[in-house]
């Protein structure tokens, strides 16, 4: 008989959430008429909450190739919603900001995630969502933590 995995655990249940979250957004940012792809609209909003890093930090953090966040980098350019700035730690790189005119774009942005959340998260107290984000956050960095120091146990991720 071959071997069957349970899906109920915290690593397949957050793989199986993080990939649907990420259709739900796919699908609200195309039906919103906002005039961005929904890769386009994840890079405006790393560029917002990250201000001022590195094109290369922004598409790690993304999950994204390089030339994958430059495409979208400069669409949003053109649209004059971001702006490539010399780094000044580092004459070869550029930082990405956001410039002002994103501001209505973003407040949009942020309304149609909270919408988003607020379906997603339906059937959860304020207390239950506080708790469910603050072990979210405590997840992240584990997870920061195993990147700095490498993965050395054995135990299965999915458990």
């Amino acid at each position: 008989m071959p071997v069957r995995l349970e899906t109920d655990t915290i690593g397949m249940l957050l793989t199986d959430v993080s990939r649907l979250l990420r259709g739900a957004f796919d699908r609200r940012i195309s039906a919103s008429g906002l005039g961005l792809t929904p890769g386009e609209a994840r890079a405006l909003i790393q560029v917002a909450a990250t201000e001022g890093i590195k094109q290369a930090d922004i598409a790690i953090r993304m999950g994204i190739e390089p030339m994958t966040l430059s495409t979208y980098l400069d669409r949003l350019e053109g649209l004059g919603l971001v702006e490539r700035v010399p780094d000044p730690c580092d004459r070869r790189a550029k930082n990405v900001v956001v410039t002002a005119t994103a501001d209505p774009l973003l407040l949009n942005i942020r309304k149609e995630v909270r919408g988003l959340m607020d379906q997603v998260t339906a059937g959860l107290d304020a207390d239950g969502r506080e708790a469910l984000r603050l072990s979210l956050k405590g997840l992240r960095e584990n997870l920061h933590q195993l990147d700095r120091c490498g993965f050395t146990d054995k135990k299965s991720i999915a458990e």
